[in-house]
């Protein structure tokens, strides 16, 4: 007679996750939209679509102040995550979301006046969490416009 084995368990699928309120992208833990990696604006443009509640208009306006405080900025989405960077400079910021806030980090963040509280393992990045209602745009465009001058991250 044949020894029993252990069943085994179900595959993880995508089907699992829940949808984003566009209906099509799935949102990972936290509700990070899963959005395949891409260079330009229309990868970005989906993942900022997909953000769940209120994160969504934070990230059009997050986009928005990017867009018109960096003359050429480039954009990418890689890892789930929206990047931002400047040509021959690398790569100076990037977001993800979290069920409570939206965190930016800034590649280069130590290098900034004041410095974002946010801090890792990494010596030079700093972050900036963005909870309801709690946006400061002032803030936000001076460290973009900052961030934006210094040499960045060109690692992919």
């Amino acid at each position: 007679m044949p020894a029993k084995t252990a069943k085994r368990p179900e595959k993880w699928s995508n089907k699992s996750l829940p949808l984003a309120a566009d209906g099509k992208t799935r949102l990972l833990s936290g509700g990070n939209p899963q959005i395949p990696k891409g260079d330009g604006d229309a990868p970005v443009q989906r993942y900022i679509g997909a953000m769940p509640e209120w994160k969504s208009d934070v990230g059009r306006r997050m986009d928005e102040l990017i867009v018109n405080n960096v003359p050429g900025v480039r954009k990418a989405v890689r890892w789930n995550s929206p990047w931002y960077g400047v040509d021959d400079m690398g790569w100076f910021l990037s977001f993800h979301v979290f069920t409570r806030y939206i965190k930016v980090t800034f590649l280069q963040g130590a290098s900034l006046e004041p410095v974002p509280t946010g801090s890792g393992k990494d010596p030079d990045s700093r972050w900036y969490d963005i909870y309801e209602g709690k946006f400061d745009e002032e803030l936000f465009v001076d460290w973009v416009k900052q961030a934006a001058a210094i040499p960045g991250w060109d690692g992919f």
